[in-house]
């Protein structure tokens, strides 16, 4: 028996969720093409992110600690990977489209530049009277223009509900502003990008605290009266004696699925208090179905506020955003002084789309090596250029 796409797509309206997206129901792409033998759309749509240069260069990209720092951090490709991850784990257990879920959390952050957010923040400042920067745009204008594979169009062609999760990708720390024609700025995600936005929250409040404990950056001692490593402690049995990799491990794994397993209860109740019946019904509410519990939230407001003060604010992770910023303000403005040093294919696209947006387009597609390599070879007398 082949399970081909109908099959497929049988198979999705028996066991989804009324309010679940189906990829029969798909609004479609912006060019018509013929629909895969065996796949769904959202099925493709993942397919064709993973195969991008742009996914690939997230290995080398800064998630809190910058690659050169050691193998076993994570980087910008791990964090997106436990983000899919917990993004399919949530969607199975709410009956909602696991497919269009994981390819939302696989694309939501192919456009952050290198060196992380402080790579952000100062391209974002750069290009303050140019229309500024900011990933999640960055991420769709990788999707819909700057990756070519195809002769008929620019970008991978994907569809509608897939766009409409990367545009409307919101966390803490990545605030929406729908502006792209067609995406209806007044309708919230659908619950399928709702679970990829907890996702990256559960994800890298977890992994950071992970790496962090790794790094030395944060020992066991700093984090007793916070709640959610004391109940974690409790729950694993740890006597706060020696905290070897294992009993870490079981520690933040545990957290993980306490924040997972909490967030799949929440959001059942949430459906049920608001009757929810389709996709529509979720997008037009005013607020978010996907969430923490009322227990829950002032916990991870804690966690965050921890890791904001002594991970992300430590002196060694802002030495290095600090340097980042040199680097990053270094590269632009050389390049805007002088487009000829660009390579010949970036700078036919000045005309097209402007000298400051095709500079900082081809800053935000660096890897945090090349970015150094290239300030190397910018600055370093006795770099060849």
């Amino acid at each position: 028996m082949l399970n081909t796409r109908e099959r497929l797509e049988e198979h999705e309206a028996s066991i989804l969720a009324p309010y679940a997206l189906k990829s029969q129901d798909s609004k479609g792409r912006f060019h018509e093409e013929p629909s895969p033998d065996y796949r769904t759309q959202y099925q493709r749509d993942r397919d064709r992110i993973l195969h991008t240069t742009a996914f690939r260069r997230l290995e080398y990209k800064t998630q809190v600690f910058v690659n050169y720092e050691g193998d076993y951090y994570r980087t910008r490709l791990t964090h997106t990977l436990e983000v899919a991850q917990i993004g399919r784990t949530l969607a199975r257990a709410l009956g909602v489209n696991e497919d269009l879920v994981e390819a939302i959390c696989l694309g939501h952050d192919l456009g952050h530049p290198p060196f992380g957010h402080a790579g952000e923040h100062v391209l974002n400042h750069l290009m303050e009277h140019h229309g500024g920067f900011e990933h999640n745009r960055q991420s769709y204008r990788i999707l819909t223009e700057l990756e070519r594979r195809y002769t008929r169009w620019r970008g991978l062609n994907l569809s509608y509900e897939l766009l409409e999760g990367i545009i409307k990708h919101e966390t803490e720390y990545d605030l929406v502003e729908v502006t792209e024609e067609g995406f209806s700025p007044e309708l919230r995600a659908s619950l399928e990008a709702q679970i990829a936005n907890i996702a990256d929250e559960l994800a890298y409040n977890g992994h950071d605290l992970d790496d962090g404990l790794r790094s030395g950056l944060l020992v066991a001692a700093q984090l007793k009266g916070l709640t959610a490593w004391e109940r974690a402690c409790v729950a694993v049995g740890w006597d706060n004696t020696d905290l070897d990799e294992i009993e870490r491990h079981r520690i933040v794994r545990y957290f993980i699925g306490w924040q997972v397993t909490d967030v799949i209860e929440q959001t059942q109740r949430n459906l049920e208090k608001h009757a929810v019946k389709t996709p529509m019904d979720v997008q037009k509410l005013s607020h978010n179905l996907v969430e923490h519990s009322d227990e829950l939230r002032p916990v991870n407001r804690q966690l965050k506020d921890f890791l904001y003060e002594n991970l992300y604010r430590h002196y060694r992770v802002v030495r290095m955003s600090m340097k980042a910023e040199r680097f990053i303000s270094d590269l632009f403005n050389s390049f805007i002084t002088e487009p000829r040093q660009l390579p010949p294919n970036t700078q036919q696209r000045i005309n097209e789309i402007g000298l400051h947006r095709t500079v900082a387009d081809y800053i935000a597609g660096m890897t945090d090596r090349y970015a150094l390599q290239e300030w190397e070879r910018l600055f370093s007398p006795f770099e060849r250029p």
